[in-house]
């Protein structure tokens, strides 16, 4: 793998465990930083660890992702999301790095009714998704050799959705589940092996990063109790059901995106969602089938 030194910012999260998995025993030298070790939102350590360790590649992904705290913690969220993402740009910048900055699916509105391509307008509809897109642009502002990677519903090693279900299967004998939200579940080693597939290609720009397919969390419930021979009934409801008397951001109805560049290149095909479920079920020692 044409790479020498790579910064990995967020790394004690799910993408972050994943890619440094990847990248282990490999030519590689790997620095990792979380939120105790490097502050992305401190323009001036930023910089100075930058030009300290001079990386030739720096994949962020540090983010505020608790989507409804950031309903009520916006200037936390417009920190780490937007300017922490232009900090690290505008070092990468300055040395000559690359960035791969990782985005999501709630910089669009949810509302078209159709997979999203990387062309498609965005109009987010929360602080989460405003906050990611402000970053988006700050990255494309400040560092020519960028990579703009929108990924969605992830899950790896850390919490998420498929630990949350099996967690609640092990407790209750019927859990309720939204069925009108589609979007693809993407797991994070499946991202992982995207973005370091993209890197040495020098193609820069935007990318659609997620499993291929598309289906509901009502859907992706189902098929986690399947691949975990859970018996427990999933009962579908609407999102305003579920809401009912509880404050959350709005969430996209329809945020399927298409990997329609990287599929461009027939170079790298991204797993079928349900496969690369599968194959993180095994990993865990979740699956039974």
């Amino acid at each position: 793998m044409d790479m020498e030194k790579v910064l990995i910012t967020g790394g004690n999260g799910q993408l972050g465990r994943s890619l440094c998995g990847l990248l282990e025993g490999t030519d590689t030298e790997v620095i990792v930083t979380d939120a105790d070790t490097l502050d992305i939102c401190n323009f001036n350590q930023v910089e100075d660890f930058v030009l300290k360790h001079k990386p030739d590649t720096i994949i962020n992904c540090a983010a505020h992702t608790a989507v409804d705290k950031c309903e009520t913690d916006a200037e936390n969220a417009e920190r780490i999301n937007a300017d922490g993402a232009g900090n690290l740009a505008i070092a990468a910048g300055r040395t000559g790095a690359q960035i791969v900055q990782v985005s999501t699916d709630y910089v669009f509105d949810g509302n078209a009714g159709r997979p999203y391509t990387e062309e498609d307008k965005t109009n987010p509809q929360s602080v989460y998704g405003r906050t990611k897109l402000a970053g988006e642009k700050a990255v494309i502002e400040n560092c020519p050799k960028y990579f703009i990677v929108r990924t969605a519903w992830l899950y790896g090693d850390g919490n998420n959705f498929v630990k949350t279900m099996l967690g609640l299967a092990d407790k209750m004998d019927c859990i309720t589940v939204v069925n009108d939200q589609y979007g693809t579940p993407t797991s994070s080693l499946e991202l992982a092996r995207m973005i370091l597939h993209i890197i040495p290609s020098g193609q820069y720009g935007i990318y659609h990063g997620t499993c291929e397919g598309e289906t509901n969390w009502y859907e992706f419930a189902c098929e986690i109790m399947k691949q975990a021979g859970k018996d427990v009934k999933i009962v579908p409801v609407t999102t305003e059901e579920y809401m009912k008397n509880k404050k959350a951001a709005a969430r996209p109805a329809y945020s399927v995106l298409e990997n329609k560049r990287l599929n461009s290149t027939g170079s790298y095909r991204m797993k079928e969602w349900k496969e690369a479920l599968a194959e993180y079920m095994h990993m865990t020692g979740y699956s039974r089938v």
